[in-house]
């Protein structure tokens, strides 16, 4: 596995590989369309290649069969629960950076160091603007209230983005309020919790439901007409607010990136890390993909940024990440996605 590894790494290698400033190697979940511009910039501003292999399925498997032998400097991902797998697989290992440490608050990094928040997305509440455009705030636990009855769509509990929202209630308020908000929003459900988070606008716009739970940065995607000329309709149909829980703030999912235990460079992993929370990269971040900048002070895209302040759930991310198997069981014992 080793060897196969390192040819599909030799394979993507390019002529900057002999820049100067030596290389990183980055194994990646993400499409490399997403980050090829921070890639760029980040090469043309240190003189540091970085050989990208992206990595769609079992990141943490890949690198754990590699061994010491791995080419691995760099681990990114999306969702902290894969950045928390690749913690429990024992391929990552700890840094400490000054540059870090300043833009990456407490709550989105790992405490011992092993991974770190680069950019968030918000879990927020698409409503219809027709039938609610006078919804001004939202508490995730009103989703539950039986004046919603029918009226609310959301795709699988099961899916990362749910089974994150749910752990974070989980961490917060104890498995049995959980269980009495799943089985709310259940009863609430105006058709069965399927399809995608863009499924969520286009239902609300076709008079199915009234609102529903998604991610913030699909507006942007639908709004800006990344996503057809048919999207720009559902996210021209929806009001987006910032949801919070009863005393707390809106729950974040991120991307993140781990310095792998074997790096061959791993000061060069450092340096790209610390690239990333930049002013310069997290402005890219932004633009990119339409995701909240994980580093204060710098601005969101206009799209996103019309929602209003982020005030972000202050619980830790990895303390919320141990729940993850609670939230999948209390889907299940719920009958949620039946």
């Amino acid at each position: 596995m080793a060897r196969l590894a390192l040819g599909a790494l030799a394979a993507t290698l390019t002529a900057g590989s002999a820049l100067a400033g030596g290389e990183v190697n980055l194994y990646t979940t993400r499409e490399p369309g997403l980050i090829r511009p921070l890639i760029e910039a980040f090469t043309k501003d240190t003189g540091i290649a970085v050989n990208t292999v992206f990595v769609k399925e079992g990141l943490p498997e890949r690198v754990a069969s590699e061994g010491d032998k791995s080419p691995a400097d760099l681990l990114m991902t999306v969702d902290f629960g894969n950045l928390a797998d690749l913690v429990d697989k024992g391929v990552t290992q700890p840094v400490k950076s000054a540059a870090l440490d300043e833009a990456v608050p407490a709550n989105l990094r790992d405490p011992a160091g092993n991974w770190y928040a680069l950019s968030l997305r918000a879990r927020v509440l698409y409503a219809s603007k027709e039938r609610l455009g006078d919804l001004k705030s939202f508490h995730y636990e009103e989703l539950a209230e039986p004046k919603w009855k029918g009226k609310v769509c959301i795709r699988s509990g099961k899916h990362p983005y749910n089974t994150a929202l749910i752990a974070t209630m989980i961490a917060r308020d104890g498995e049995e309020k959980t269980r009495a908000w799943l089985e709310g929003v259940k009863a609430n459900l105006a058709r069965k919790a399927a399809g995608g988070d863009r499924d969520v606008a286009r239902d609300i716009l076709g008079d199915i439901c009234d609102l529903g739970l998604a991610n913030s940065y699909y507006v942007g995607l639908m709004r800006s007409g990344k996503g057809g000329p048919e999207q720009v309709k559902w996210g021209e149909a929806i009001e987006v607010l910032l949801p919070t829980f009863e005393n707390g703030g809106t729950q974040v999912n991120i991307s993140g990136a781990a310095v792998a235990a074997h790096a061959p460079n791993r000061d060069n992993a450092v340096k790209f890390l610390d690239y990333l929370v930049s002013p310069e990269a997290q402005k890219i971040y932004a633009e990119a993909n339409f995701e909240y900048p994980v580093r204060a002070g710098v601005p969101a895209d206009p799209i996103i940024a019309a929602f209003g302040p982020l005030k972000v759930e202050p619980s830790q991310l990895a303390d919320i990440a141990r729940y993850r198997a609670a939230a999948s069981r209390l889907v299940d014992q719920t009958g949620f996605d039946n």
